[in-house]
């Protein structure tokens, strides 16, 4: 066993002995400090040629039942050689490869390969369109791309110089760039032998942020950023060896790289797929009990559409829960304890870093906290007016010393690194308060939190509210403006099935509001509408406080668009 190995191993095992002790593992944990690492060699090789080698590494079942499994022996036997033949072809340290490509045991082989190569990763969802695609190509600088045939295709109107590896056994699909058969890597050596060592700060992940509120970000991450910083996401979900964990999320973004590769791989668990073309919660709380899926990870969206399904049908469900993407409403988290006798705990984390914040095992949950600091994270409020600590601020990170989990910044962008980088700490741009026990409850990104009546509103206390009502599918709170008010505040609703966009359906969710909310909180517009989502589904706020702007900044608040409805226009909502 390797020193990095060891050290590594020292610094994930005292997590996992403090895993029901928030307090000791705040103590006793110290980030490991590398001047070389490398992921795949030093840590799941070491699992795949130790007691674990036979247990199963990754499962992936299909919706007809089709299944996949891979022992931690076998992941390393096929990643060793399809990064011999990766270098066969000649890819380079350093190289750019975008990974476009879905829950397949092909993603898993080459994410590995490309840590034992020195290859910088750019992970692409599939859902990009040739513009985005052409624009992700140029400014990431990508050399190679590794995809499947049906979206191979999408590539033969990007220009740029590189090379096409396709999956399957499918003629190739485009012919602007030269193109080689991934299944010709099956003919390569299986022992890899690396010729340099892999430094700490070397970069190995270019990611693209959703881009709800600017144009999508270049994020940099290292051999350590991730694979060393997400000991805190393993912790904050309280992972172990024995666990089978399920993480909902897609190929392409930050959080199918936290918990379907890093943070299970990291303890040693089994990462559990279930891919489906539909969403069909019955079929997913089957398959879940079939394989005895112990740790549960899913965004709120899922998470809504399993509280309208039958909970009860899973008799054995997860002991582990946790949620992330966006905060997840007190309501959603009761209705799934009744159900299911274990709590969802929720995180906050940014593509930027390894979670920072979370509700740890064992640990009184507060409805609606995000909970405390991670071991290893130095979180601080800071007044983003006279820079001083207090209650209520935005979150930031303490830089002496500097947490391993954390982005070296952005990639060719020296004046946003200014900005997120200063006086001492590191401005993720989203607002929190904390109570006397410490507890974080987030507020909104410092974009979106917004002056009503001079009062300081936060869209996700509002918008936690308003999506309790029956007829509410999805909700976004922005300002809107008024005559009297500067702005008051409005809900854009898209509705559940089987509601209608009507006065009456207005009325009914505006008193709801008015019993959930204190009277300079409450909503006073309301309106039915698509909203608009970046690619990763996020809502663009910042769109909808464009388009207020434009239909009410000189209208007097009146009603103008279709589907608007405000609390004036009925009389049982006056006073």
């Amino acid at each position: 066993m390797s020193t990095q190995t060891e050290q590594f191993r020292a610094a994930r095992d005292t997590l996992i002995e403090h895993q029901q002790d928030y307090a000791a593992a705040r103590e006793a944990f110290q980030w490991p400090r590398f001047e070389t690492f490398n992921f795949a060699l030093d840590w799941f090789d070491h699992l795949a040629t130790s007691e674990s080698k036979d247990d199963e590494a990754l499962v992936i079942i299909e919706i007809d039942g089709t299944e996949t499994r891979r022992t931690f022996a076998q992941l390393k036997e096929r990643s060793d050689q399809m990064a011999n033949w990766l270098i066969s072809l000649g890819v380079q340290r350093g190289d750019r490869v975008m990974l476009m490509l879905g829950n397949q045991v092909e993603l898993w082989e080459s994410m590995l390969a490309c840590i034992k190569g020195g290859f910088v990763m750019n992970p692409a969802t599939a859902m990009l369109g040739t513009a985005d695609l052409q624009d992700r190509t140029e400014r990431a600088e990508v050399s190679w791309v590794i995809v499947n045939p049906e979206d191979a295709e999408k590539f033969q109107d990007v220009t740029g110089d590189f090379t096409v590896i396709q999956c399957g056994d499918q003629a190739p699909t485009q012919d602007a760039h030269p193109t080689i058969q991934f299944n010709d890597s099956f003919q390569a050596p299986v022992e890899f032998e690396p010729t340099v060592e892999t430094r700490a700060d070397e970069l190995l992940f270019l990611y693209f942020t959703s881009g709800t509120t600017s144009k999508a970000k270049l994020v940099q991450h290292t051999h350590t950023s991730y694979p060393v910083g997400h000991l805190t996401t393993m912790y904050w979900i309280g992972l172990t060896p024995q666990d089978v964990h399920l993480n909902v999320a897609a190929p392409g973004w930050a959080k199918h790289a936290w918990s379907n590769f890093f943070a299970p791989w990291i303890a040693g668990a089994t990462i559990f797929i279930y891919n489906y073309t539909r969403f069909d919660a019955a079929s997913l709380m089957d398959t879940m009990a079939r394989e005895g899926v112990t740790s549960f990870c899913a965004p709120p969206t899922v998470w809504r559409m399993l509280a309208q399904a039958d909970l009860s049908r899973l008799k054995t469900p997860p002991v582990k829960l946790v949620a992330a993407g966006e905060p997840l409403n007190p309501e959603m988290i009761a209705t799934v304890e009744r159900a299911w006798g274990t709590t969802i705990r929720d995180g906050f984390g940014q593509t930027e870093s390894s979670l920072q914040i979370a509700n740890t095992p064992g640990q009184p949950v507060k409805p609606g906290s995000m909970g405390r600091p991670l071991p290893g994270m130095d979180v601080h409020l800071i007044d983003p007016i006279t820079g001083e600590e207090t209650n209520h601020g935005e979150i930031c990170l303490g830089l002496d010393p500097r947490p391993v989990g954390l982005t070296p910044g952005y990639y060719q962008a020296d004046d946003k690194n200014e900005e997120v980088f200063r006086d001492g700490y590191y401005h993720t741009g989203d607002i929190a308060e904390r109570d006397d026990d410490g507890y974080i409850t987030y507020v909104g990104r410092d974009d979106d939190v917004f002056k009503a009546s001079d009062y300081r509103l936060s869209p996700f206390e509002l918008e936690s509210a308003v999506i309790e009502h029956e007829a509410v599918a999805e909700v976004a709170v922005v300002p809107s403006p008024d005559p009297i008010r500067l702005a008051v505040p409005k809900a854009y609703v898209a509705l559940a099935a089987g509601f209608e966009p009507t006065a009456d359906t207005a009325e009914s969710i505006m008193k709801h509001c008015r019993e959930a909310l204190a009277p300079y909180k409450r909503i006073r517009r309301i309106e039915f509408y698509e909203l608009p989502k970046t690619v990763s589904g996020k809502i663009r706020r910042v769109d909808l406080r464009k388009r207020e702007n434009e239909i009410h900044a000189a209208d007097g608040g009146a009603t103008s668009v279709s589907c608007e409805f405000a609390d004036t226009d009925f009389p049982s909502l006056k006073g």
